[in-house]
């Protein structure tokens, strides 16, 4: 690994280039209703702070003229660039014309640092200030080609590059330890909705009430020992409470079907429920009921209105299978185990992210 001390680098030799002079705007059009080509990347398909493309559509998917793009190149999102997409091409196909396809200058700029280069946040921020128009502000050539951009030495820039892939290496196999892990989790979750050996059905209904909170108001709240839970999960506290610890919450306006545990006595607002069970599944652990709730995906009845909202008639008749009594404490210590993996891998990839992002703005 390249010696570089990024806590104090040394920018007097390095030097200031215009974008053009950093990068290419590639602009071959395709017709998408004539091409071979059968790939089609929207910016739809590129997350927000991601150099990666995870998903794509095709050709079929769309009229008008598209840009043409090849193995290497960036897509950037020219329009609303707020929402810093910049990913990497790895086949050649078309993208959408709301996007820059963008070539590193080799010239100038590293190819492997390009892309970290553009999410770096004086990139991003100085194309959100030349951004143009009020409902969907889009970035002009003619501005962007202009501004400039001081960069290392070429020698130097492989170095960081070398440095930031390492780092994103990191991320990506953390990644694929999650996706693996919550394949696993799914797949229990299945068997809540298909029959599995004498497992018996049941309408939730007959196993829980949804009820609703009562409204509190952030200006009415008093600091103290209790969570107040709203249909987005815990927000603050208070020095009172309308439901007895552990306990679940699920969103009714809003972030309707979001399903929220809570360990200890809690308020839940107007914009969700608190679940009581009925009484003859009160000896059962409500943990396992949690789980139950998060795998039927509530989110997908949330009536579509301007604000979300779950109606509690829908999801009260929802049908769900419950394994025998003895087999639920065996069922509840492997979702507790998978719920326990996730938390901690996705808190790696979090921390890891963070620290990619910060020797990119130490950089750049």
């Amino acid at each position: 690994m390249a010696k570089i001390d990024l806590n104090n680098l040394d920018k007097s030799s390095w030097e200031s280039f215009k974008f053009e002079e950093i990068a290419f705007k590639i602009s071959e059009s395709v017709d998408p209703n004539k091409t071979d080509l059968g790939v089609y990347i929207g910016l739809e398909h590129i997350d927000a702070e991601d150099i990666h493309i995870r998903r794509t559509g095709t050709p079929d998917d769309v009229n008008g003229q598209k840009l043409k793009c090849y193995p290497g190149d960036v897509i950037f999102g020219k329009r609303r660039a707020y929402q810093r997409k910049a990913a990497i091409v790895e086949v050649e196909g078309i993208c959408s014309a709301h996007a820059f396809v963008l070539r590193a200058n080799k010239e100038n700029i590293e190819p492997k640092l390009f892309p970290f280069f553009l999410h770096s946040d004086q990139f991003m921020h100085r194309m959100i200030d030349i951004s143009v128009g009020g409902l969907s502000p889009t970035i002009n050539w003619g501005d962007l080609k202009h501004q400039e951009f001081l960069l290392p030495p070429r020698e130097e820039q492989a170095e960081i590059a070398e440095l930031l892939w390492a780092m994103d290496d990191v991320i990506e196999k953390e990644k694929k330890i999650l996706t693996k892990t919550e394949i696993v989790q799914h797949s229990l979750f299945k068997k809540f909705k298909n029959k599995e050996n004498d497992w018996k059905q049941y309408k939730l209904s007959e196993l829980l009430n949804l009820n609703y909170g009562n409204a509190l108001k952030e200006s009415d709240r008093v600091a103290g020992d209790f969570s107040v839970v709203t249909s987005a999960g815990i927000q603050g506290n208070h020095n009172k409470y309308i439901s007895d610890g552990p306990g679940i919450v699920i969103g009714r306006k809003g972030n309707a079907g979001q399903v929220t545990w809570v360990e200890n006595n809690f308020w839940a607002t107007d914009t969700a429920y608190y679940v009581t069970l009925k009484k003859v599944f009160t000896e059962l652990p409500i943990k396992f009921f949690y789980y139950l709730l998060v795998s039927l995906d509530l989110k997908k009845l949330s009536i579509s209105t301007a604000v979300p909202g779950l109606n509690r008639d829908d999801a009260l008749i929802t049908k769900v299978y419950l394994p025998k009594y003895d087999e639920i404490e065996i069922y509840l210590k492997k979702f507790d185990f998978l719920d326990q993996q996730l938390s901690i891998v996705k808190s790696k990839i979090d921390t890891s992210k963070s620290l990619q992002k910060s020797l990119i703005s130490q950089v750049f």
